[in-house]
């Protein structure tokens, strides 16, 4: 049986930071990872 697009992107475990490992609180399907202490972006 095929698993729809929605239940396949729920079902993705919790994204870590690659620096610290502090679970990511955003959308697990994208393409940060890095949580925001550790995202040094400079404007």
């Amino acid at each position: 049986m095929i698993q729809s697009s929605i239940e396949f992107f729920k079902n993705l475990p919790a994204k870590q930071c690659s620096e610290c490992g502090e679970k990511i609180e955003e959308q697990h399907e994208c393409y940060g990872n890095k949580c925001d202490k550790c995202n040094h972006i400079s404007n």
